[in-house]
C-alpha cells in the first residue's frame, strides 16, 4: 500500500466516523482562544476550560490583559500547569498584541508567532481554528498517531512530521485533519494503552500490524 493510499484511507474513515471534529476548548473570539491556547501547554483543555470563564470576565480583551500584573494572572491560573511561566507569557502577548497589532489577533503564522508564548504549534491551531487556514498543529498526539498509523516516517520533531502530513492532505482537509488526529489520540490511540480493538484504522496501521506480526 502507498502512503498516498493510507492517507486516503484515512481521511475517508474520518470523514465517515468523525464528520464533525473541532476544538475542545471554550471560546467565542480570536483572542479568547489565543489566551486558552497558551493555557494549554501541557494541559488538559477540560482543566483551561474551567479556568477560563472566570479570566475572561477579569481580562475580557488584550487591553485590560496587557495591563495586568503578573501576579494578578498568576492567581486566575495557578491551578494548571506552570503558572508562573503562562502568567508572564500572557501579560506579554497582550502587550504585543495590542501595541504592535492593534489588539486584533493576526491570520497568518509567522505573524503570530510574534506573540509571547505562542510558537508554530499555537500559532497553526489558531491561525487554522479562527481563520480557517491550511495549517496544521503537531501535537504529541498528533505526532504519536500519525507516526504509529505510519502517515509519518521517521518524522524527528512536529515540523517534519508536519511538512509530511501536509504533503499529503488535501489543502481543505488541513484544518479539520488536526483535530481528527488529535481525537483519534486523545480517546482511541492514547499513548500507553490504545484501545486497538475499537480502532477503525488498525487495517492500515503500522503499529497494531506490527504487534499482530510479532
Amino acid at each position: 500500500m502507498t502512503r498516498k493510499e493510507k492517507f486516503r484511507i484515512a481521511i475517508e474513515y474520518f470523514e465517515k466516523h468523525r464528520p464533525v471534529a473541532e476544538t475542545e476548548l471554550e471560546y467565542t473570539s480570536a483572542y479568547q482562544l489565543i489566551v486558552a491556547v497558551i493555557l494549554s501547554a501541557q494541559c488538559t483543555d477540560k482543566r483551561v476550560n474551567m479556568i477560563t470563564p472566570r479570566f475572561f470576565m477579569q481580562f475580557p480583551d488584550a487591553e485590560s490583559l496587557s495591563k495586568a500584573s503578573q501576579e494578578e494572572v498568576f492567581e486566575l491560573i495557578k491551578s494548571c500547569s506552570y503558572p508562573n511561566n503562562k502568567a508572564k507569557h500572557l501579560v506579554g502577548m497582550a502587550d504585543t498584541l495590542q501595541h504592535e497589532f492593534g489588539g486584533i489577533v493576526p491570520e497568518e503564522v509567522d505573524e503570530l508567532q510574534k506573540l509571547q508564548g505562542v510558537g508554530r504549534k499555537s500559532a497553526n491551531v489558531i491561525a487554522s481554528v479562527v481563520y480557517n487556514k491550511p495549517a496544521l498543529a503537531v501535537d504529541t498526539h498528533v505526532f504519536r498517531v500519525s507516526a504509529r498509523i505510519g502517515l509519518t516516517i521517521g518524522a524527528k520533531n512536529p515540523l517534519q512530521a508536519e511538512k509530511q502530513l501536509v504533503k499529503y492532505i488535501p489543502g481543505e482537509k488541513i484544518s479539520i485533519a488536526h483535530h481528527w488526529l488529535i481525537l483519534h489520540g486523545r480517546y482511541i490511540c492514547q499513548a500507553r494503552k490504545p484501545k486497538c480493538d475499537e480502532c477503525g484504522l488498525k487495517g492500515i496501521c503500522k503499529y497494531y500490524n506490527s504487534r499482530i506480526k510479532v
